[in-house]
Formats: structure tokens, sequence, C-alpha cells
């Protein structure tokens, strides 16, 4: 999972071409619903993925969490997220995760104890074996100079310990900015973290939402090359009053760009296809050392369900897409990899029986039958890897080489990681309710058990398959239940009334 190299450490040479080679990387908004599937890049460029976003934990300031609904060891057990990103890793993609954001509070705005700040950036680092951040810092957050300075100075040792363990720590920060680039509390920041130390690999612009700084008669294209060429030349002065002369290319190299794809925050700004084309065109020109975009979560057209595009969706970019993906479109080019594929195989030998064999023992899930059914959301394990059904299903294999996803009712989440142990299922035992009888007539209320699982008669039924309220649950007589509430239900008290009996004709 390793974010190695995504720019240069040489941050200080002053050279005459970039440090690495640039990248394209789209924001992925872990805990926006419905869940993005990052495991499974759609295509190349969507193969590097940045997360977004840790924050302070509500109740515990130094407590790192995903968007405050979720603590590390609960996005892996809710989320699966770390299963999810040994998949990417698979895929051959890279991570690196984002730290801020516009709504919740950076660690360093309440974790106010210098020691525990860092030490809850480390743990995120080495919870993901990530060696790049983002620290993506807006709003009022940038003008908390004491936060700024606990931020810097952590850092800061952070990349000095890591460096000195051979785990270098690239670190961009993420700043808003207008038509004429970074706005007085952003080069100021920039300025306290270098003055703290910090070997900034680069500043990526936000290049979105500019509302009035952005002039009624400039395009939405214009407006974000100004920024980044207004972007690079701060750099330049800023760079040179810490006592750094770069290059124009190593500043541009420096220089990042994140447009908010279709639909922007504010009403009547829009990017659209034609500008990420034109963005990709200036980006590869001036060598900009980072294109990412927000964000993947996003990067479809919306539904026809969606009746006002103008309005933001976290799941669609408000503009018709077609058959085209900003993230193709604005990736495409950008060839740089977090180790520029040193020690990458290209193929594997075939797996053997013994290989692909499951361990009830060691895998987190009941492992995949054929003889089982499996509604939509059950996770099983096979050939050493966690699936999970789209929709009911029985007597599908798990990895059947399937040429389209439609065609396969398991969706891939990621390999069974090491040390894992089984996560108990509830059943339901049998006898608990009768097996269901085509023969036999259900009353409103009634239980029955089909294929081991549980279902409850919505109207009077006879020779109506549970099976069907798997595909059709509006048109089916029986609604499925969960083996969990059932059982809560049935240890919460003995003394229910019990269901009348079936009737047989």
């Amino acid at each position: 999972m390793g974010f190695a190299g995504f720019q240069g450490w040489k941050w200080f040479e002053n050279e005459t071409s970039p440090t690495t080679d640039a990248w394209f990387g789209s924001y992925v908004d872990v805990t926006a619903t419905p869940q993005f599937n990052f495991g499974s890049p759609r295509t190349d460029a969507d193969k590097n993925v940045v997360l977004s976003f840790i924050v302070a934990d509500n109740d515990d300031a130094c407590t790192p969490t995903w968007g405050t609904a979720y603590t590390l060891p609960e996005a892996a057990d809710q989320l699966d997220l770390d299963r999810r990103l040994a998949r990417l890793e698979q895929q051959g993609g890279q991570t690196m995760v984002s730290f801020g954001g516009a709504i919740n509070d950076e660690l360093a705005i309440t974790c106010t104890n210098p020691t525990e700040l860092k030490k809850a950036y480390n743990a995120v680092i080495d919870r993901y074996d990530i060696s790049s951040i983002d620290l993506d810092i807006e709003g009022s957050a940038l003008d908390n100079t004491a936060a700024n300075e606990r931020r810097a100075t952590a850092i800061a040792q952070l990349q000095t310990e890591r460096a000195a363990a051979g785990k270098p720590l690239a670190v961009w920060f993420t700043l808003a900015v207008t038509p004429d680039g970074l706005p007085i509390a952003g080069t100021d920041l920039v300025a306290g973290a270098l003055k703290a130390g910090v070997e900034i690999t680069g500043v990526n612009a936000m290049t979105m939402d500019f509302g009035s700084s952005k002039p009624d008669k400039q395009s939405m294209i214009d407006a974000v090359t100004s920024s980044l060429t207004a972007t690079e030349r701060q750099l330049g002065v800023l760079y040179s009053r810490a006592g750094l002369n770069l290059t124009e290319t190593t500043l541009w190299n420096k220089v990042g760009a994140t447009p908010m794809i279709g639909q922007n925050d504010v009403p009547g700004e829009v990017f659209t296809l034609d500008d990420a084309q034109a963005l990709n065109t200036f980006a590869l020109e001036n060598k900009v050392g980072r294109v990412s975009m927000w964000s993947s979560n996003r990067d479809q057209s919306c539904g026809p369900n969606y009746d006002d595009v103008s309005r933001v969706s976290d799941s669609c970019s408000g503009i018709e897409q077609g058959e085209s993906s900003f993230s193709a479109i604005l990736g495409d080019g950008f060839t740089g990899t977090p180790d520029s594929g040193a020690g990458i195989k290209t193929t594997d030998s075939p797996k053997s029986d013994e290989d692909l064999a499951d361990d009830p023992a060691t895998s987190p899930h009941p492992i995949w039958s054929a003889d089982a059914s499996y509604r939509a959301g059950t996770k099983v394990v096979w050939h050493r890897n966690v699936y999970e059904a789209k929709w009911w299903t029985k007597g599908d294999l798990p990895d059947n080489p399937v040429l389209q996803s439609s065609e396969t009712p398991w969706l891939l989440i990621g390999p069974v990681l090491p040390g894992e142990t089984p996560i108990p299922v509830p059943t339901i035992e049998p006898g608990t309710f009768p097996e269901w009888d085509g023969n036999t007539i259900y009353l409103k209320g009634q239980r029955v058990l089909f294929d081991g699982l549980p279902y409850e008669a919505k109207w009077w039924s006879q020779g109506d398959s549970p099976q069907a309220a798997e595909v059709n649950a509006d048109g089916s007589p029986w609604m499925a239940l969960d083996a969990r509430d059932v059982l809560k239900e049935l240890g919460a008290s003995s003394a229910e009334p019990a269901v009348p009996a079936a009737t047989t004709p």
C-alpha cells in the first residue's frame, strides 16, 4: 500500500528537470455513500488514489478518524478499508492519505499535545504503510497560527525520523487558490512550514469554487491556468526568501492542480470535459508535478432520477459524460508511479491447489459453498479472497472468470489479510422455524426457513418460493429477515406469542 516517491525527496536541489515523473491520482471520499470501489481501478489513470479525509475524533482530540465516522480499526471492520487497499495494491495501484478537508477538524486543530499529534500522524502512516501524505488545510484552519505551527513541527520531526530510518515521507499541502494564486493565509502557511524545516514536496492548488474572485467573463479553464501560473510564481518567491533559488522546471514540478469535476459548489461554475482536456495539455506542457480531481466518487453522469444537476452530488458530476471519464482525460500522459516500477512483477506463476486452499481458522467470513444460498451483502471467502454478494446467489463460483462484472453476482473485495480470524456469523438453527413447503398455506406473520435463511410472510401465500423475495422484494409475499434481528428478538423475550402454525390443505 506504499505511495513512496510520489515526488522526489530532493526538494531542495536546483535542478533543470523534474525530480520524478509527474503523477495523477484522484481523491476518493472514504465515507461517502454509495461506497466507491477504488480497489478495482476502471483505467490505469485510476490506480493512484488519494483517500480522504483523516480528521480528529469528536470526543478524543488526538485520535485520527475517517471523517469522524470511523476510527482506523472501525474502518477496517465496517468498511473493509484495509482489505480494499490490499486489493488496490494487487492491481498495481498506490495510495496517498489526505488529512483535513473543509468540514471537520484537522488533527493539529484540536490535538494540542505535540507528542500526541506526531503519534497520531504516524499511526495513520504506519497503519496504511504509506510514504506520501496530503495536508488539506481549508477555511478557518488556514488562519489558525498555533495549529499551523504544531502541524509543521510534528511533520518536520516525522520526516527527519523516517528519513533516518530509510523511509522518507513526501508531503503535499493542498490549499485553496484564486485566479491570482494563493491567498495570504496560504503563502503564510507555506512560509511557516519551510521555516519549521518541512521538506515540502509540493503545493496542490484547489482549482475550484473560485466564487467572486473569478471575473464574470473569465472562463473556468482560464481561471484554473491563471491560478496555477500565479502559484508557481509565488512558490519561487517563498523558496527564494527561504534561501533556496529553484529553477522554473523544479518549481512547476512542485505545483499540483485539483479541479472539482463537473458542477462546482459555486452555482454557475462547471468544469467540463473540454476543460479537463485543456488542463491536461497545460499540465503536461508546463511539467506540473501532480494532477488530482475531486473526486472519483463523482466521475460519472447523474442518473435520470437526479433531476437538478445544478445541485452538487457526491456521487455524480452533474454533467453528461457519456462514455468518457474525467480521470482518463486528466491522467492521460502522467506516467509517474511511487516506485517507478522497481520490483514489480509483471507475471505470476500459476497458483497450486494448496496455494488456493482456504483455512476456516484464518478466514474472516464463511468459506463459499455451492450448496449454500447467499443474499445481497453477504461476504464469503474463496481462494483466499473475500467476496461480497451483489444479489441473491446459489452455486455461482465467486472467482468465475467472466468478461463483465454484470455477469457475476460476486464483487471481489480483496485478499484475506495475515492474522485474520473468523468473524462470528449468526445463523438460525434448523427447527427454529418450519422449512418452507410449496403445498402449505401461509398467513401474514408466519415465518419459515428456506435454504437456511429466515423469511416472514407479508400476506396469504401458497406455492410462492421465498427465493423470489431476494430479487423482487415488493412483489413477493415473503420478506427476508436478518438473522441477527431474529436471534435478538427470540432472545429478548421467551414470552412472546407463538406464530400461528402453518395451514396444510
